[in-house]
Order: structure tokens, then C-alpha cells, then sequence
């Protein structure tokens, strides 16, 4: 009896290598199969041998193939003939697990030979793209310069294991440097600059939005391995604008550079123009529903910061009255004992109130940190779009116009110069301006389609990244499960010490009045 192949019996390993060969559970391609296998170190007849046994006639692998292959891989590094009864000793058993090294290029390998079979179809979950690079960007502690101090971030690339420092102004030549590179993309905006400094809270909001703008270009499936996005992400020397643009200067654009350029025209359905109307209107409602919920999280993490802050104070003030050690008589107290029990309980409160402020700032941190800023990130991603296409409807098309309009000029002349039997190099200069104009509209029409194909991938990646919103409600639930939680234990450790404070009640409601006082001297038969 051969083993169980079901999705249920086999090691989570299995599956994992299944969703990155096949993230849209369709069959295993053949080529990125045998890649696989390669990673096994196994002699290449042992991987014909594996292959033989698991290929399906119709040339691609099966799930429970895939599966198969991936055992029998396992029971080959051990040093066992491979053979299809190895897996029947695994009957009701789980498989083994193979040693495959690090899947991280198998998964970019996956996803380019989807991209090219593929090329209308984006290719990238949310997940994937946020495995393409994590950048975080710290402040430098002091500042340098002599007459004119500024700013200067540390900015750190998790793949490319990468520290350098950059300035503001780093940010701004290297925004420029990709506009250039990838007219047709999503680049997103950076945060204004402002002059002579700034305060605290401008500098760190600017700190989080340039990380904000570095992730979005850094987790693009088509600048994120750039040579330009890593040379910034990696040069440590000094004058780095001016360096940059030293070495990509006169750097072609995309579109020059492009594979599929060639055949933009092919790409481009139909109903593109139709079909892009819509997501513009889409991603409009979507663009005015996360403005106002980022203007709650905004509240929310406002609201936390100064419920910290109150509780503070508000032990500090207890705290304060605790400490106070003015003399106080039995003149004034005469038989009443409850600022003194006041005075002790205090003390202890008072410390609770100081651990509700610190779990209530830790819950601002975290909003702040968790869903504040994703709501951001989405947002700028949103802006990044809507800028994009305004400038294909500015650009590429106005130039498209404009070149059309000149070459109806250029025919106006030349009909006029024949009819008018002007010389003849006239009238072949204007021939030759007519050719190169030609050429120069199908240039642009070229273009035209290629921003209308990359429109369509733009608008796709803005539908994969809408998966941050799930991260984003989880991580709200989650952020305030915990902190209602524990609040509401420090508050339960409160009670008792409120309860002690008066000290031991007397059985009576009422307190006993002091000697001498009116009450005490009341006659008898009198209610006071």
C-alpha cells in the first residue's frame, strides 16, 4: 500500500513548496521542477530517476506528484534506492522532509517565469512583495554642518544587509532619478522640506514618511532590484546626489530597456481605456475611505497618548498628596482618622496609576506604529497612483497629440511646396522631417500602449497590496484586545487598595461626632 498523499498527512514543508511553485494552485511547471530538485545536491541520474517516476503524461506535475517527488528526494539523501515501494513503509506515517536549502530563489525564480508566461498578470501576493526588501530609517543622533546644520537618516535594507546615511536632499535627487528611469510606475511623493530645521514632531513625522516612501519603492516588482534602487540602498561614499547622478546619467527610461516593449500593442486589451475609467473610480472611493480612517487612527492614537498622560498626572497628583507632611492636629481632625488612611493609600495607588499610563502609551506606540502607519503606506501608495495617471494623460498623450499636430504640418508644407514647384532639396528636407515624424508617432503609440500596460500591472499591485487592510484590522483587534485587557487588570488590582482606604467602618452608618461638638451638646428630644 503506498503512503497517504492527501493534503492532510503530508508535512507542512510540502505545502509551503507547493504555494511557492504554485501560489494560484495551478500544475507544477516542469522547468522550475527540476530547479528544485538541483537544490537537493542529488546526482543528476538519481533526478532523472525521481522525475521519471512522478511525470504525468500530460508533461507537468500533479500536487500529489509534487508531493511524491519530495519524498522520494528525502529517501535519496539518506542514501536509499529510489524506487516506488521506499513509500509504502510511510503508510499512515509522515513523510520526510528533504534538505532544500534556502527557497528564497526558487520563490523570485517562481514568480519571473509566471511574470514572462504570463506578462497581464501581475504575478506578486502581498506577502511576496513585502519579502522583497525591509527598509527602516532611524535619525542620526547629532547633527553635522557648520553654518547650516541638517538632518541625516540612517537607512538600513534588510536584503541588501546595507547601512548608509542620506540626506534629505539624498531622498530628493533619488526621486528624480526614478522618475526619469520609470515614468510609467508608481513613485510615490516624498514629504515637504522644510527650511532652517524643523521641531521634533515635524523631523520624526518626515523620518516615518521617507521610510514609507524607500518601502514602497523597495517592494515594487519592478524597481526593487534596480540597479539604481540598490546603488542607493548600498553606496556609502560621500556626495551621493551628485554621484548618483554621476553614474546614471543618460540612463534610458523603462521603456527602452523593456522586453515586452516591443510588444506593448499586444498587451493592451481592448476594453483597457473602459476598464482603467473604472479602477480610477474605484480606487477613488477606496483613496477617500482610507483618508478618513487613517483620520480615525489618528484620534484613536491621540486619544490613547493623552489618556497616559492624564493618568499620570493624575498618580502624580496622589503621589503629591501622599508626600505632604504638614502638620496636622487633632483640632483639625478631631477623632477623624481618614487622611492619614488617604495619605497610605495614595501611596500605593498611585504607583497602579503610573502602570495604566505605560500600558496606555505602550497601546499608542503600537496603533501608531501597527495601523497608523500601514494606513499611510496604502494611503501614499493610492496618491502614487492617482499621480501616475495624471501623468498619462498629460504626458504620454499630450506628447502623442502634439506629435500628430506637427506632422499634419509638415504635410501642409510639403503639399504646398509641391503644388508651388519649389526647389527640390526643400522639398525633400520636408519629405525626411515627414519620415522622422512618422517614425516619432509610432514611437509614441508605442509608449502610449506600454504606460496602458503598465497602468494594468500599477492597478493590480494596488489590488495585491489591498491584503495590508487585513493585516491592519487584525492588528487593531489584536492591539486592543490586549490593551483592554490589561487595563482591566490593573484597574482589578486597584479595588482592594480603594476599599482599604477608610480603614476599619464602624457598625453604625453614621460616624460618632466628636466631643464638644454641636451634636454631642444636643438636648435631649431635639433631632439634630
Amino acid at each position: 500500500m503506498s503512503a497517504d498523499l492527501t493534503i492532510g498527512s503530508v508535512p507542512a514543508y510540502y505545502r509551503e513548496v507547493y504555494e511557492i511553485l504554485c501560489p494560484h494552485n495551478e500544475q507544477v511547471d516542469k522547468d522550475l521542477f527540476i530547479q528544485l530538485l538541483l537544490k537537493s545536491s542529488l546526482p543528476r541520474p538519481t533526478i532523472s530517476q525521481i522525475w521519471d517516476m512522478v511525470e504525468s503524461k500530460q508533461g507537468y506535475l500533479t500536487r500529489v506528484g509534487l508531493y511524491k517527488a519530495l519524498a522520494l528526494t528525502a529517501l535519496a539523501q539518506q542514501g536509499k534506492t529510489v524506487s516506488e515501494k521506499l513509500l509504502e513503509s510511510f503508510s499512515g506515517h509522515e513523510l520526510p522532509r528533504p534538505n532544500l536549502g534556502d527557497l528564497s530563489d526558487l520563490r523570485a525564480t517562481s514568480i519571473k517565469m509566471r511574470r514572462q508566461k504570463s506578462p497581464n498578470v501581475l504575478g506578486y501576493s502581498y506577502h511576496e512583495l513585502c519579502k522583497l526588501d525591509t527598509i527602516k530609517v532611524e535619525l542620526v543622533p547629532e547633527k553635522k554642518g557648520l553654518i547650516l546644520k541638517h538632518v541625516e537618516y540612517e537607512v538600513t535594507s534588510q536584503v541588501c544587509k546595507t547601512t548608509v546615511l542620506r540626506r534629505y536632499n539624498d531622498f530628493l535627487a533619488f526621486q528624480e532619478m526614478l522618475m526619469m528611469r520609470f515614468p510609467y510606475r508608481l513613485i510615490p511623493r516624498l514629504p515637504p522640506k522644510k527650511m532652517m530645521g524643523g521641531n521634533r514632531e515635524f523631523i520624526e513625522q518626515r523620518r516615518k514618511a521617507l521610510r514609507r516612501f524607500l518601502n514602497l519603492i523597495a517592494r515594487h516588482p519592478q524597481m526593487y532590484d534596480d540597479k539604481l534602487v540598490k546603488f542607493f540602498f548600498s553606496y556609502s561614499g560621500t556626495d551621493m546626489q551628485h554621484k548618483m547622478k554621476e553614474v546614471f546619467r543618460g540612463i534610458p527610461d523603462e521603456f527602452m530597456t523593456s522586453n515586452l516593449a516591443s510588444q506593448a500593442k499586444d498587451l493592451v486589451p481592448m476594453d483597457t481605456q473602459t476598464q482603467l475609467g473604472n479602477s480610477k473610480e474605484h480606487v477613488r472611493i477606496v483613496y477617500n475611505s482610507v483618508c478618513k480612517l487613517k483620520d480615525i487612527a489618528e484620534r484613536m492614537v491621540t486619544r490613547a497618548t493623552n489618556y497616559a498622560c492624564d493618568m499620570l498626572q493624575f498618580g502624580q497628583e496622589l503621589s503629591h498628596l501622599s508626600n505632604d507632611n504638614t502638620p496636622i492636629s487633632a483640632w483639625a481632625t478631631g477623632t477623624n482618622d481618614t487622611w492619614s488612611h488617604l495619605q497610605k493609600g495614595f501611596k500605593h495607588v498611585s504607583v497602579e496609576y503610573a502602570a495604566i499610563s505605560e500600558k496606555s502609551s505602550t497601546e499608542a506606540a503600537d496603533e501608531d506604529e501597527r495601523v497608523l502607519e500601514k494606513i499611510s503606506f496604502f494611503q501614499d501608495m493610492l496618491i502614487s497612483y492617482r499621480d501616475l495617471c495624471e501623468r498619462h494623460e498629460k504626458g504620454v498623450l499630450q506628447d502623442h497629440q502634439r506629435a500628430i499636430a506637427k506632422m499634419g504640418q509638415y504635410k501642409k508644407k510639403k503639399m504646398s511646396a509641391t503644388v508651388s514647384s519649389s526647389e527640390a532639396g526643400a522639398v525633400e528636407q520636408l519629405e525626411q522631417k515627414i519620415l522622422d515624424q512618422e517614425s516619432q508617432i509610432a514611437n509614441m503609440e508605442n509608449r502610449n500602449y506600454y504606460s496602458l500596460h503598465c497602468l494594468q500591472m500599477e492597478t493590480q499591485l494596488i489590488h495585491a497590496n489591498l491584503d495590508i487592510l487585513y493585516d491592519i484590522l487584525g492588528d487593531m483587534t489584536k492591539i486592543q484586545a490586549k490593551a483592554h485587557g490589561d487595563l482591566a487588570k490593573v484597574w482589578g488590582d486597584i479595588l482592594p487598595i480603594i476599599d482599604n482606604l477608610q480603614g476599619p467602618r464602624p457598625d453604625s452608618p453614621a460616624r460618632l461626632s466628636p466631643v464638644g461638638s454641636p451634636s454631642s451638646n444636643s438636648h435631649p428630644g431635639i433631632t439634630v
